[in-house]
């Protein structure tokens, strides 16, 4: 039985998840009331993690926040005084949650704040893993399954599919705030010179950086391919959920790699019309 302070508290998690997952929550309000208010903890928690790391703090201020986040997570109860830590244990308690997957989160946004960049695509995907697959997993302890091994990896490569699309989406503004994620290899390889704190990318990068984003589209559509694979592991409202919210990041996909100059002028996102569009077809059963 949800007691008062537990429905506030899970009602606090569904707020944040209406306010701030522009894509997520559309296949969010697709679950059941108990899947759904879940996911919205799990939602809520990750949120938090990201915005310290893309906070305007000093950078050890940062990484205190961090620490600090993850010892309170470590000591979440139905009695914490946080209220999304309150929906995040009774989550726990609850179903199949794979919790150390937030630590994996923590550790790839703590890689964010001090600036790692990634010589070769093997780094990437370690990073993409731990801040994209672990959502993958936790997704999935809320979703269920009984093919547990083969769906967790799965939705793992769901996870690095979506983060990079993610990384290809926010080229330009990643570098603006002096990151770069694309690997150096590829960089090198296609000749587009992209360096935190230079100037870049310049016209004559034009031609190679269109080149690179394609074939950086084409390898994260090899990760939805394999991620797509665990919607038949799911029931049909889980599987909806999934396909909707991955079927929106795979159309940004698309729309960045048919069109690369245009997208790395602006950032690259669909409209509400077709999100909702998407969630309908994944609701409908026509899946990606």
């Amino acid at each position: 039985m949800v007691t008062t302070s537990l429905r506030e508290a899970y009602r606090e998690c569904e707020r944040i998840t209406r306010d701030r997952a522009r894509n997520f929550s559309y296949g969010i309000r697709l679950l059941p009331g108990p899947k759904r208010r879940a996911l919205s903890a799990v939602y809520a928690f990750a949120r938090r993690i990201d915005d310290i790391g893309d906070g305007e703090l000093p950078v050890p201020e940062k990484l205190r926040l961090l620490a600090e986040a993850r010892a309170e997570l470590h000591a979440a109860s139905p009695r914490s005084a946080d209220p999304v830590l309150v929906a995040l244990a009774d989550a726990e308690s609850r179903l199949a949650l794979p919790m150390p997957a937030f630590d994996e989160l923590i550790d790839g946004c703590e890689a964010d704040v001090r600036g790692t960049e990634y010589a070769t695509f093997a780094e990437l995907l370690h990073y993409c893993r731990c801040v994209a697959g672990s959502i993958g997993r936790l997704s999935l302890g809320v979703f269920g399954t009984a093919h547990r091994a083969a769906a967790e990896r799965r939705a793992d490569s769901l996870g690095v599919a979506l983060q990079l699309t993610n990384i290809l989406r926010d080229v330009r503004e990643d570098h603006r705030d002096g990151r770069v994620y694309l690997p150096a290899e590829d960089l090198r390889r296609f000749g587009v010179h992209l360096v935190p704190g230079q100037p870049g990318p310049t016209p004559r990068d034009a031609d190679g950086l269109a080149r690179l984003v394609r074939f950086e589209a084409a390898r994260a559509e090899q990760w939805y391919r394999e991620g797509f694979a665990l919607l038949p592991m799911l029931d049909r409202r889980s599987r909806a959920c999934c396909a909707s919210m991955a079927g929106i990041y795979h159309e940004v996909l698309h729309a960045i790699a048919s069109a690369p100059a245009r997208a790395m002028r602006q950032r690259t996102s669909l409209p509400p019309w077709r999100k909702a569009s998407v969630a309908a077809r994944s609701l409908a059963g026509i899946v990606p």
